[in-house]
Parts: structure tokens; C-alpha cells; sequence
């Protein structure tokens, strides 16, 4: 066993049977003579209610039979006989506003959502969501995401304590390296920072240092997850081994992918001048593993904590976001975690009708199960929340892309949408085609900062054009008269008009929102990233399943280990004709190499 750690250590244990430490359920207590006892710093598990299924809770069937009576609705016509309509159907908290006044549906199914909201007890999972109850109930443990970013422990207060001194280590780390105090090997001050992670430690950071852009420090933030060499070949081919800071996210320090960037980022460092003592300097690392850590070269004193109530996917404001907090320096990753917690509270108090996360979650299950629109495009007309979409594809699909309810019993509906997208305006040049004309309906949401960081605002003014024209199109469309008279204003013939105009027709009625904001900021893009985690929450509880475990990645992970194997010439009793065949071809291919 190794050295015990000190009692300012974070809340670690040493497990026998995983050899390493177990960071932060846990109090540690040292006596005098060594010895220890731990105990929990997180409230026992609860009894959890059990989950009604969507297709058992009373509005669902009424809601379906709605659905059928606004097949052939007008989005358009209810727009233009609804005065109040616009104004009704808009939301606003923490910064952003919320236009769901393009969808397909009236102020009945409002009406009938919201009693699905009340039949679900959305009301009552929210609270049990902030207040630490173990909503996670198939690895029976809390989802502490919000406390990250919160202010006061909300009855949390050893849990917050442990969050409150990793703030103010990541605090002290990006001040260090930004004023320089902390160095590379040849004592010149660092000039990148090179974040290496995967899933939920590489979308969320990736995604803030990219849209945060404009707020980036002096120092360069990059990332690396791809296990394919290239990736990290890419990044370190313009940077130099002296003034470059790594940070290895990984909880168990394990993680193939992580694990062998890490090693290569170790090489280079190496091949770069640095020696094995050297290592300290430039390597961070954001683990429970400290045995590992240490021997990659990782000291204790360098490593920060990763806590097993917080998955992956909602760890962006935690020590998974150092990256961040040094690229943009600490006011600016603060103000990241203030925009978030306004949005929490906006959940936590506003009424399940003007409460933005819940509405969006009923919209996901009214398109999804009551309107049969199983796709979902996020568009952001933003190039630098290029990221957003894949951010938020895991977001969606890992936690709510799921087959059983809470029970494990099979689901006799859908669930997670399938969920895409790309930055305005490429996808008008990609696959907008399919959105207007395709025979399968997505429902779209729209991301539109109103003003932007660059100087070039008559050219935002097109970009924004383009985005409200887009979102208008998807619901007018065209018609065949319309089409026509388009082909005959162009100078075609009445024949041919007539031939083509079918070709030209959009049947409209494409459900869309569109958020917006005054300004891309970390205020407001912490607000949005909160608003799409309490939207996901909300819709797990409508389909009865929980958001915060991810069982489905495992199986491919155990094969990739078995398929591993056979690429270096062993044998496996698990394998099959077809994967043998290219496993040979490999091998041969390595041969002619």
C-alpha cells in the first residue's frame, strides 16, 4: 500500500480490491498513530418513488389522440390567428430566451403537456435532483452536477466543502501557470495548455475554450481524445516540449485512449529535452488513481479529484474543466459556473409552465413519442459553438439513450431522439435539403448570440438573416401554387412549370425553436449548457429511465480488449468469421508495411 495521504488530502481512501484511491464519498479521519476511519460525506440513499412509465401516466393516451387531430394543423395559421401567440410561447431566464412558438401545438396541448409534467411529479424530481437524493438509482448514488457551480451547500456540506478546495486549487493552478509562477523544465513560462481526455472529459472543456474564444488568456488551450495517433500527432507538431502543460483526465487513469495519448505526450516531453524529473512540471492530472498517476510521473500534489457523483457528461464545471480555467483565466470559468447556477436556480424555483428546462423536455417527448419526429438537429448560427451539437449529442444520447425504465422492465416506447447538427450556415450547404424536403420530420433547435465578438457586424447581420429565415422556411415551406408561380417569375413555360413545381415543393410544418441571447458569454453559455443538462434530466423522468448511468459502452469496450488481443496474435474463443477475416487483413497489412 502506498504512503496514506495527509488529512488535507481530498477525501480519499485506499481500496484493496481496485488498488487505488477513492475520491470524495468519503471523510477521512486520521489518529495519531496512523490509522483511519472514513465515513460517508454524501446523505444515505433515499426510497426513491418508483417511476411511472410515459405510455401509464393518464394525459399520455389523451395527448397521443391530440397529436392525430393536429396532423394537418398550420404552424403558420395558429402564428397568424393567435395574436398572443409569439408572446405566450417565448421563455426567458439567466440570460437566454426561449421561442417555441414554431412548434406544432396549441394552448391545449400546453395544457395537456403540463399535466403530464404533474402526473410524472417533474416537480418532485427536481427537488430530489438539488437536494442530493440518490437519483442515480442504478449505481445508487446522488447526481451533484449543480453543486459544482453553487454558491452554498444546500445540506451538502461536506460534499461542498470538498468542491469549494478543488475550486480554489484549480484557482491557484491557473493563476500559477497564467502569472507564471509555475514553469516548464527550462524555467520559460508555459504558452499551452494540452487537455487529454475522452466523452465527458474532452466535448464539455473542448466545447467552452472554443466558444469562449474571444475571453482566451495569453496561453493556447488545446485537447486530444482520439486514440488514433494522428490526433495527437496533429496537435503537438507546432508546440514546444518546454513551454507545454499537460493535463491527463482519466478517474481511473486507465482509460485506453487517455492512457496512451498520455504515454506519446510522455515521449514527447521526453524526446524534447526533458528528463524523468522534468515530468512534474509539465503534467497535471484530474484522477482517483494517484498510484498510477504517480507512476506516469504524476505526483500527488498535482493531481485533482474526480468524484463518482458527477458522470462524465455533467463534469465540465469541475476539476475536468482546469483546461479552461487556465485558458481563460479564473474570473472568466467563474462567471462560466455563475451562468449556470442562475439557470439552476430559474429550475429549482419557476413553475413547471415557465420553467425553460421542463418545457423543453415535454417538447422532446411530444415530438419524439406523440409526433413520431425521432431526430433532432441542434443548429448553432455561431461558428464558435461549432462544438455544441457533438457536446450535446453525449449529452442526449448517452444518458437518455436508454431501452429499460428504472426497473428494468423493456420500454414500449422511444426514448432519446437521435441528435445532430452543424454550425449556421453549413448546414444550409449540407443537409438543410433533408430538413425542407426529406421524408422523416426533425425537430430543430436554433442558437442564435444576437450580437457578435467580431467587427464585422454588417456580416452578423447576414449570418442572423440567415438563421430566423431558416427557421421561418421550416414552417411555411411552399406550396404547389406557390411553386409555380416561382418556375414562371424565372421564365419557365406553363408546361414546364408545371413539371417541375412538385420538385420545388416544402411541405412546411417542421417544429423549431429558437434560443437566443444577447451575447455569446460564459455567463450565458453556462446558462445554455445547464438549460440542455436540466432538459435531459426532465425528459428521463417523463420516459421513466435514468440519465446518469451508461451501461451500453461496456460491452464494446470488453470486445476491444478481446479484438486487441487477436491483432497481436492471440487467440479468442469470443470471436467470428467476419472479424477474424479482418483481423488477417491487418495483420497482413502490417506485413506489406
Amino acid at each position: 500500500m502506498p504512503e496514506t495521504p495527509s488529512p488535507l488530502c481530498w477525501s480519499a481512501l485506499w481500496t484493496e480490491t481496485t488498488k487505488r484511491y477513492t475520491a470524495a464519498a468519503l471523510r477521512v479521519a486520521w489518529a495519531e498513530d496512523g490509522t483511519y476511519t472514513a465515513s460517508s460525506i454524501l446523505p444515505p440513499a433515499q426510497n426513491m418513488p418508483a417511476a411511472m412509465r410515459l405510455n401509464e401516466l393518464p394525459s399520455y393516451p389523451p395527448l397521443l389522440e391530440h397529436s392525430r387531430r393536429l396532423a394537418n394543423a398550420s404552424i403558420a395559421a395558429m402564428l397568424a390567428e393567435d395574436e398572443s401567440r409569439a408572446q405566450d410561447f417565448t421563455l426567458s431566464a439567466a440570460g437566454l430566451r426561449f421561442d417555441f412558438s414554431k412548434q406544432l401545438l396549441d394552448r391545449d396541448t400546453l395544457a395537456l403537456l403540463q399535466r403530464l409534467a404533474q402526473e410524472a411529479d417533474l416537480a418532485g424530481a427536481k427537488g430530489r435532483l438539488l437536494k442530493g437524493d440518490h437519483v442515480n438509482v442504478t449505481e445508487d448514488r446522488p447526481a451533484l452536477h449543480t453543486l459544482l457551480r453553487a454558491d452554498q451547500a444546500n445540506g451538502l456540506d461536506d460534499a461542498f466543502s470538498a468542491v469549494l478546495a478543488t475550486r480554489e486549487r484549480m484557482q491557484t493552478i491557473s493563476s500559477e501557470v497564467n502569472n507564471g509562477a509555475r514553469s516548464g523544465f527550462t524555467d520559460a513560462a508555459f504558452t499551452d495548455v494540452v487537455s487529454i481526455g475522452i466523452g465527458g472529459s474532452d466535448l464539455g472543456p473542448r466545447l467552452v475554450s472554443e466558444a469562449l474564444g474571444p475571453y482566451q488568456g495569453k496561453l493556447r488551450s488545446h485537447y486530444v481524445a482520439n486514440v488514433d495517433p494522428a490526433d495527437i500527432c496533429h496537435c503537438l507538431q507546432s508546440l514546444d516540449p518546454a513551454t507545454t502543460l499537460f493535463i491527463i483526465c482519466s478517474k481511473s487513469f486507465t482509460t485506453e485512449e487517455t492512457l496512451a495519448n498520455g504515454l506519446a505526450a510522455r515521449e514527447w516531453m521526453l524526446g524534447g529535452g526533458a528528463t524523468e524529473a522534468d515530468l512534474s512540471r509539465h503534467f497535471l492530472a484530474v484522477t482517483t488513481n494517484l498510484e498510477a498517476a504517480a507512476n506516469f510521473g504524476i505526483a500527488a500534489e498535482n493531481c485533482l479529484p474526480m468524484w463518482d457523483w458527477v458522470g462524465g457528461r455533467y463534469s465540465v464545471w469541475s476539476a475536468v474543466g482546469l483546461g479552461c480555467a487556465i485558458g481563460l483565466g479564473w474570473d472568466n470559468f467563474s462567471n462560466l459556473l455563475a451562468g449556470a447556477r442562475a439557470m439552476d436556480q430559474h429550475f429549482s424555483e419557476a413553475d413547471l409552465a415557465q420553467n425553460l428546462p421542463v418545457v423543453m423536455a415535454l417538447l422532446e417527448v411530444w415530438n419524439g413519442n406523440c409526433l413520431q419526429a425521432n431526430s433532432h438537429v441542434v443548429l448553432p448560427y455561431d461558428q464558435s459553438l461549432r462544438q455544441l451539437p457533438d457536446y450535446l449529442q453525449q449529452l442526449t444520447m448517452e444518458s437518455n439513450g436508454k431501452r429499460v425504465d428504472i426497473s428494468g422492465s423493456t420500454l414500449g416506447y422511444a426514448s432519446a431522439p437521435v441528435l445532430w447538427g452543424s454550425a449556421g450556415t453549413l448546414g444550409q450547404h449540407s443537409f438543410h435539403q433533408l430538413l425542407h424536403q426529406g421524408t422523416r420530420v426533425c425537430s430543430v433547435d436554433f442558437v442564435l448570440p444576437l450580437t457578435t465578438h467580431t467587427a464585422l457586424d454588417e456580416q452578423h447581420r447576414k449570418l442572423v438573416a440567415h438563421c430566423l429565415a431558416q427557421s421561418r422556411t421550416m414552417m411555411v415551406g411552399r406550396s404547389a401554387e406557390e411553386s409555380k408561380a416561382s418556375l414562371l417569375q424565372r421564365g419557365k413555360s406553363e408546361t414546364e412549370a408545371e413539371r417541375l413545381a412538385a420538385h420545388l415543393v416544402m411541405p412546411g410544418n417542421r417544429p423549431n425553436s429558437v434560443i437566443s441571447m444577447d451575447k455569446l458569454s460564459p455567463e450565458t453559455l453556462g446558462a445554455l449548457l445547464a438549460l440542455y443538462e436540466h432538459r435531459t434530466f426532465c425528459s428521463a423522468q417523463l420516459w421513466g429511465i435514468n440519465p446518469f448511468d451508461q451501461w451500453g459502452v461496456e460491452l464494446g469496450k470488453e470486445i476491444g480488449a478481446d479484438v486487441l488481443q487477436q491483432l497481436g496474435g492471440g487467440e479468442s474463443a469470443k470471436s467470428d468469421p467476419a472479424t477474424e477475416a479482418l483481423v488477417a487483413e491487418w495483420q497482413a497489412a502490417q506485413r506489406r508495411k
